[in-house]
This record gives structure tokens, sequence and C-alpha cells, in this order.
């Protein structure tokens, strides 16, 4: 690799480095602020690298810190090789990058380039018809008999994630374009092979300026259906992306850029994000021999605790469910392909208060259960910033407390459809995105010590208990147990490599399964419930000789579980 900047030279990154890999994610906007203007920034991640690096992890992933209009926290992006100010600058990002690299840790960006913002310069030109950028995105004329810019005449009825229509009518062009999420984020049109070219310019940028790979944003949306590229209306039914994900066109675009960044050839980490994925496009694009991607993110696991396709219509998940979901991947992807594991990311609500039970007498063990349940499974672990040491959701009670734009924009639409306040604000208490992204509560200090100045989102109050400073000193903490479950994927390849089988797969309590590799089985039993479980020790085998690998609770009763008790036992036979 050539570079203009030889001190940002990766660390060693040997073929297949990422699969004993753990990743830590931050999202900087909510990390920590080192100016005193509420908003985390570069130089405040780079101040906790020490921290980060006694947690263990290998990989840091920051969520965009480029320029943008923040419509959307910055996953509309205004300017690909610039930091947006609220986050530094271009060398504070390259101090971070040399002194992750000095860690021995790397460093992945989050590539949001299925869309841009509306004030990126390609866009800015694309609105004059003339323009030959005019193609880079998707433009379409009103509707037949309809007057452009009234309603309906959108080309067709889609609807937006986060906006009532999927087109927006541009006065200066006279025509629409298409932003799948929301009217600050337009669609590139991935067809026009020059949009690519520019992507893979700006990736092959990164790489020399010593990036160590990237997650791509929502990559699965790039191909659009055969009926859209070629000058149609979205397919109906493309509620949640349906019809829009996984196009005809998906792996030709991933080989692709693969192979013009140099991503396999320079072993660089690719973790696609991919809503409406199946094992088997995820098996397709992560099987080694077509070089397309070393994993994606799932989203099935995710999804099962919702009635229908809208995130906020609330259900019970039982723990069969979540098992077998969870099973399925581990046993598609068993000989080809790799799996991402998470419970949290910026996305989603706090795992302790999804999956788990964050009342005061749980939250500990329920939180160390769940790590192990995660870290035990196959594949790469990923950490979201505060999860390492159990921050739960946020109590946000009134619309006035949320500031996503998903969570307005259900607001709004719901209430003016009928839907009762009380149940529109329990569905945003449950599902909320801001639930993830409250300042990470450093130790027990005014705003968590986060800031000096007036946090851009109000700390937890938990936060006097519930913080990292406290947990570093506590040798049975959260922090210390993701520590120890760290260090065990690092020392044991029957972790890293072991086949997966699922036991118990009805039981309504207990998560068990096996991981083997040649003449070694490790056995995890979790109790993933808030009451005692009984082990049914004639299912499980004979555990006397089993030899305690990692453990939640000092105090072990050989034929039960306490509550939210979770084991990692060596045993010679089941």
């Amino acid at each position: 690799m050539t570079t203009d900047h030889p001190a940002l030279a990766p660390t060693s990154r040997p073929d297949g480095w990422w699969r004993s890999a753990v990743v830590y994610q931050i999202y900087p906007r909510s990390f920590q602020d080192t100016d005193g203007d509420g908003i985390g920034d570069i130089p405040g991640i780079t101040s906790r690298l020490d921290y980060l690096a006694e947690l263990g992890v290998d990989v840091l992933w920051l969520s965009p810190v480029y320029r943008s209009p923040q419509v959307d926290n910055g996953y509309d992006i205004s300017d690909y090789q610039d930091v947006d100010p609220l986050f530094g600058t271009l060398a504070d990002l390259d101090e971070l990058i040399a002194a992750t690299h000095a860690r021995g840790m790397k460093l992945v960006m989050d590539l949001v380039v299925n869309h841009t913002s509306d004030q990126h310069a390609w866009f800015t030109e694309s609105r004059d018809p003339a323009s030959a950028k005019r193609d880079w995105y998707y433009w379409r004329p009103a509707r037949e008999g309809h007057e452009p810019g009234t309603p309906g005449a959108e080309p067709d009825d889609s609807r937006a994630a986060f906006a009532p229509s999927a087109w927006t009518y541009d006065p200066a062009s006279g025509e629409y374009y298409l932003g799948i999420f929301s009217p600050g984020q337009p669609d590139l049109n991935w067809e026009n092979e020059d949009v690519r070219h520019a992507v893979h310019r700006m990736m092959r940028w990164w790489v020399d300026r010593g990036v160590d790979g990237f997650r791509m944003d929502v990559i699965n949306l790039i191909s659009k259906p055969a009926a859209l590229t070629s000058g149609g209306p979205i397919p109906a039914g493309a509620g949640g992306f349906g019809a829009i994900a996984n196009g005809p066109r998906l792996d030709e675009f991933l080989a692709e850029m693969n192979r013009e960044v140099g991503l396999d050839a320079e072993h660089l980490i690719t973790v696609g994000e991919m809503p409406g994925a199946t094992v088997e496009v995820a098996r397709r694009v992560t099987d080694p021999a077509r070089r397309e991607l070393n994993m994606v993110f799932t989203f099935e696991h995710v999804n099962l605790d919702q009635a229908s396709h809208s995130k906020w219509d609330l259900a019970d998940l039982p723990l069969p469910v979540l098992k077998a979901n969870l099973a399925h991947w581990q046993e598609g992807l068993a000989d080809a392909g790799w799996n991402s594991l998470y419970l949290d990311n910026h996305d989603q609500p706090r795992a302790v208060s999804r999956f788990g039970d964050d009342s005061p007498e749980h939250r500990v063990s329920s939180a160390k259960t769940l790590a192990t349940v995660l870290h035990l499974h196959k594949g790469t672990p990923y950490v979201y910033q505060g999860e390492e040491f159990g921050m739960t959701n946020a109590p946000l009670t009134r619309i006035e407390h949320y500031q996503d734009v998903e969570s307005l924009n259900y607001h709004t639409l719901a209430t003016a459809g009928g839907t009762p306040e009380e149940e529109v604000l329990a569905s945003l208490a449950a599902k909320s995105r801001d639930h993830a992204r409250t300042p990470v509560q450093w130790d027990a200090t005014d705003n968590a010590g986060f800031t000096t100045g007036t946090p851009w989102f109000a700390v937890n109050p938990d936060h006097t208990e519930i913080n990292a400073e406290a947990a570093r000193r506590d040798p049975d903490s959260v922090f210390a147990h993701f520590q120890r479950l760290i260090r065990l994927r690092h020392d044991s390849e029957t972790v890293r490599e072991g086949r997966f089988a699922l036991l118990l797969p009805d039981h309504e309590q207990i998560w068990a399964f096996t991981r083997t590799l040649e003449d070694e089985r490790l056995l995890v039993v979790a109790n993933c419930s808030s009451r005692p479980a009984e082990l049914p020790l004639q299912e499980l085998g004979e555990l006397d000789d089993a030899e305690l690998v990692l453990g939640t609770h000092a105090d072990r009763d050989p034929g039960r579980l306490a509550a939210w008790e979770s084991r990692v036992l060596r045993v010679r036979t089941l």
C-alpha cells in the first residue's frame, strides 16, 4: 500500500484476523466531549483509547464523522473526505488513527453510500437537468395527469423511512428525486458506473489514510429493482425496504468494490448492514470464494419483538423464538461465510433493558449473561459504547424528551392517524433509537463526565450508580466480565472456530448450546429469566467432572441456575 501519510500506516492485518477480533462501536456525538460544546468529538475518542485498550477490544468502529447537515445525525453526508467541525478536524482524525494503531487496535469508518446529503456537491450539480451528474441520482417526472408539486403527483405511493413519501419535488428541476430515508438523503444511482468509481476512489483515499476497513450502511439497498432502474416506479409492497433490498446487481457491485478498493487484497475488515437480508443472502455475500464482504449485520433477531412490519408494534419475545433465530444464522453460515454478533448498536434500544432485566436486582447479572450468550456464539462480537458496563434505556416519558428523526416522525404520523398518545409513547419508550444515544456515563459527576457544558442530549439520571469508573473499580462488574469474555475469545480457538449446536430449544428459561472443536467441547448454559431454573441434567448429561471456564455467580448450585446466571463449562461428554 502506498500512502501520503506514512505515520498512519496500519498495524499488521494477517489474513482472517477479524475472525478473532472484538469490535467496539463508537457513536462520536455521545462518546466524549473535550471542548465544552456538549457534543462528543474526535479528541474525546483519542482521550479514551487507554480505557478501550484496557477493555481489550481489537477494532474501533466510528459512526459517521464526515461533514453533514446532521438531518440524520451524520448519516446524511455532504463531504466524504472531510470531518464535520462538530467533531473536530481531519488532523484530529489522523491523530486518532495513529494513536489507535499505536495501541495495537484498528479503526473502521462508517461508509454511507446508498445515499448522500441533499447538500452534497454531487446532488447540487445533479439538480440541473443538463448536468452530467443528473443520472447520479434517481429523478422522475410527476405522475401522469398531475401537476408537479401538488399532492398525489409523486411518481408512486412509496413511503420513506422518515417521511411520508420516498419522492421529493425539486422546483428548480421540475421533477422528483428518490430518498428512501428522508428528503435530506437522496439515493445514489449505482447503475451509473461513474458513481461507483467515485465511491471507490473515496474509499481508497481513506484506506491510504490508514483506516482498516468499513462498516457499510444499508449496503444491500444500493442495487435497486429492475423496474425502478429502468425508469418505472418502486414495486408495490416496499414496506420495510422489502421490495428494494438485495437487488439484482448487489453481488456484482460488492465484488467490484472489493476488487477496485483492494478490500480482500489488503485484508480490510468489511461488514455490511443489510436490512431484509436472509441467511441465504448473507451466506452468498460473505462466502470467501466470492470476495464480496466478510460479514453482514442481520436484522431478523431485532425484529422479533414486533407484531407487524412496524418496529413500533410491540410484541412479547419468548426465549425459544430468539434462540431459534440466532441458531438458524449459526447453522446457515456454519460452513461458508461468517456471522456478526450484536444485541446493541446506535439504532437499537439498550440490550439490558430490551432482552434482559434492568431492575437494580438483576441488571448486572442480566447484562453479564446476555454478553456471555452473545460472545460464545460463533462470529465477530460487536460491543456498543456503554454496553460493557450495563447502560440502560433512559426514562423518556414525553415527546419533548426525544430528538431522533425516526421517533419524532413516528409520533407525528401515529397521533395524526388516531393512535392514542399513551400508546405512541409506550412504543417510543421501548424501541426509540434515542436510548442508545444518551451520553456515555463515565462517572458519577454532573453530566457523567461526558462534558463540562450542556450535553446535546440529557444524561441518563442513573449515571450516579451506573458508570464506567465504578465498573472499573469492581472486580465483579459487567466491565470485568466483558474483559474476561474478550480474553476467552482471544485465547480459545474453540470459541473462535468451534461448531455450534443448540440444546434445549424449547426451554423457556435456559439458553444452552455447545461449541466443539476437535476433542474440546464447551457447554454454555444460561438462565435468561429473573427466576431460578432447574438444570435438566438428563438432557444435558453428566456435569460432575465439568470444568468451569467462566461464570457469572460465585455461589453455584450444580443442579440449578440462579436468576440470570450463566456458565461456560469444559465438558468431556454430553
